[in-house]
C-alpha cells in the first residue's frame, strides 16, 4: 500500500513561481510514489477573503489549470473542491472540542498571519481564521494522510494537528493516523522587490501563466544589487534579487553571470534580459499544457468533479470510524 499524501493551494489567485518551486514541481513527482490528495482549499481561503467569495470562487478554476500544467495527472492524483466535502467540516466541529483557545493562539504561525492581516481584522480576529488548524487537522485527517509537504513555517500547523490527533486517540481509541511532515527542501523564492516572500498579495510575483510580455516587464522591474550604480561598477550578486533568480533558471551559465558581475563586466539590463529568455524558456512547455486546459474548461470541471467524488468517499469512511469512536453511530 502506497502511504497518503495531502497537499493543496488556497485558490485567491493564479499560482507563481514561488509555488511551482517550492511545492508544484516536487507535488509532481510525489504522484508516482504516493497515493496523492490535492486539495483547492476553497473554505480556508474565505478565513481572510470572507468579504469576497468571487474571488475565491473565480480562481478554483485557475488553480486546478495550474496543477494540471504542471503534470498533476488526474489518474495519479485526486484533486478535489475542499468546500465540496462537507465531512471535513463536521470532522472540524468535533475537534474544535480538543484543542483549546489559547493554545490557538500561541501558535506561531497563527500569530504571524494575523500580525500580517492586522489591516484586515483590526483588533477583532474572526472564529474562523483562529481557529483554521482545527480545519487544517480535519482536512489531513480525512484522507487518512501519512505525509504533509510543508514549509518549515507551516509546521506549527502540523503540530497541531498531530496534537489533536492524539488527543483524540487517547480518549476514544486508536483510530486517526498521526501525520508526519515532508519539508520542502527548496528554499523561499524571493519576491521581485526583494521581499523574503513572493506573495499574490504583495503584487511582487512572477505568475505561471504569465505572458512573455508580462515576465519581461516584470523583470525589468525587479530589484538589483542597490551598491552597484554604474554599468562598468563591480557587482554583488550575493545581494541582488535578480541573481537569485538566476540561481534557479541559470544554472548552466552560474558561474560566468556571478564572474561577470563581480567584475564589473555584466550590467544589469543584459542580466535582466537573460533571465527573462530563462524564464520564459522554462515556462513554456508548462503554459502550452495550461493553454491547453484552458480551450477545455469542460475537462477541467470533469476533473475536479470526478476528483471530488473519490475524495468525499474516502473522508466517508474516515468520518464513519470517527463517529463510530464517539458514540455517535446512532440507528445502525
Amino acid at each position: 500500500m502506497k502511504k497518503i499524501i495531502l497537499t493543496g493551494d488556497r485558490p485567491t489567485g493564479q499560482l507563481h513561481i514561488g509555488h511551482l518551486f517550492g511545492s508544484l514541481l516536487n507535488r509532481a513527482k510525489l504522484q508516482d510514489e504516493y497515493k496523492t490528495y490535492i486539495m483547492i482549499a476553497d473554505v480556508q481561503a474565505l478565513t481572510d477573503n470572507f468579504s469576497n467569495p468571487e474571488k475565491v470562487r473565480a480562481n478554483v478554476m485557475e488553480v486546478a489549470m495550474d496543477n494540471l500544467a504542471v503534470g498533476i495527472d488526474p489518474k495519479k492524483s485526486t484533486i478535489f473542491i475542499q468546500s465540496l466535502i462537507p465531512e471535513i467540516a463536521e470532522l472540524t466541529v468535533f475537534y474544535s472540542n480538543l484543542v483549546t483557545i489559547a493554545r490557538l493562539q500561541r501558535n506561531p504561525t497563527v500569530k504571524e498571519e494575523i500580525k500580517q492581516k492586522a489591516d484586515l481584522f483590526k483588533d477583532s480576529v474572526t472564529f474562523g481564521f483562529l481557529g483554521y488548524p482545527v480545519s487544517q487537522a480535519a482536512d489531513i485527517t480525512a484522507f487518512e494522510a501519512n505525509l504533509v509537504p510543508v514549509g518549515e513555517d507551516q509546521l506549527p500547523q502540523i503540530e497541531q494537528t498531530k496534537e489533536i490527533v492524539r488527543k483524540f486517540n487517547s480518549l476514544y481509541g486508536e483510530t486517526l493516523i498521526v501525520p508526519e511532515a515532508m519539508i520542502s527542501n527548496f528554499g523561499r523564492v524571493k519576491g521581485l522587490d526583494g521581499n523574503t516572500k513572493m506573495g499574490k498579495s504583495l503584487n511582487n510575483a512572477i505568475y505561471i501563466a504569465d505572458s512573455p510580455e508580462m515576465i519581461e516587464q516584470k523583470v525589468k522591474k525587479a530589484l538589483t544589487d542597490t551598491q552597484k550604480l554604474k554599468v562598468d561598477d563591480k557587482g554583488h550578486p550575493e545581494i541582488c534579487t535578480v541573481f537569485s533568480y538566476h540561481e534557479i533558471f541559470s544554472k548552466g551559465n552560474l558561474g560566468n553571470i556571478k564572474k561577470e558581475c563581480q567584475n564589473g563586466a555584466r550590467g544589469c539590463a543584459q542580466c535582466k534580459k537573460e533571465l527573462t529568455n530563462n524564464i520564459i524558456e522554462f515556462l513554456k512547455p508548462i503554459q502550452e499544457r495550461r493553454k491547453y486546459y484552458e480551450k477545455r474548461p469542460k475537462l477541467v470541471e470533469k476533473i475536479l468533479k470526478d476528483g471530488t467524488k473519490r475524495a468525499k468517499k474516502k473522508a466517508e469512511e474516515t468520518l464513519k470510524k470517527v463517529k463510530k469512536k464517539m458514540k455517535l453511530d446512532y440507528f445502525k
